[in-house]
């Protein structure tokens, strides 16, 4: 048997696999993903997501907690497409080191995530670092998670941040850990517009 026989052979037989494996797939709703871990690129992969629903023409929207003191090119060009934004605008906490103003931040933030979580006409909700909200206790932890639970059946919904508690892993339809196996800053490499943010 030829090297190109042996090739068609072995892809054909990955291919009846795969394709298996899609029939099974038939229930049709949103899910619940969330991204997690010490890596980077979780908001990125976020904003990817929601980047890619509104190029198919579906209605989204982002939250983002912690971040917000910069410009943010994901921002600056998904806006210009009618993506809703509602962000802390506070920076990262330990800038701030004034919880009480943070806790305000978050719940105003949050305040807009219900009305996002509970239209059905948004076919994508991205929460930016919402992971972070529930482990510094600055948000009702069940409040949080009946909230996306109980969103509309067909919008799916991003959560990203390190640190994701054990009861949003277990909500999730989909959990992505991203782990850093090496990183530009560790060896004193400036973060770049365009790049990193």
């Amino acid at each position: 048997m030829s090297g190109q026989e042996k090739h068609k052979r072995k892809s054909q037989k990955l291919k009846e696999k795969v394709d298996a494996s899609i029939e099974k797939a038939q229930i049709e709703r949103g899910i619940f993903l969330v991204i997690t871990g010490n890596g980077k690129g979780k908001t990125t992969a976020g904003f990817g997501t929601v980047t890619r629903a509104v190029g198919h023409g579906y209605k989204a929207a982002v939250a983002q907690f912690i971040k917000g003191t910069w410009a943010c090119g994901e921002r600056i060009l998904l806006e210009q497409h009618g993506v809703p934004f509602s962000v802390m605008e506070t920076g990262f906490t330990w800038d701030t080191q004034d919880r009480e103003s943070d806790i305000l931040a978050a719940k105003s933030v949050w305040a807009d995530v219900k009305q996002y979580l509970q239209d059905p006409e948004l076919h994508l909700v991205l929460l930016d670092e919402l992971t972070y909200m529930l482990s510094f206790d600055y948000l009702d932890k069940q409040e949080v998670l009946d909230a996306i639970k109980n969103r509309p059946e067909n919008q799916t919904v991003i959560v990203t941040g390190r640190g994701a508690i054990r009861e949003l892993r277990d909500l999730a339809d989909t959990v992505s850990v991203i782990k850093d196996e090496k990183h530009a800053y560790t060896a004193g490499i400036k973060a770049r517009q365009g790049v990193d943010w």
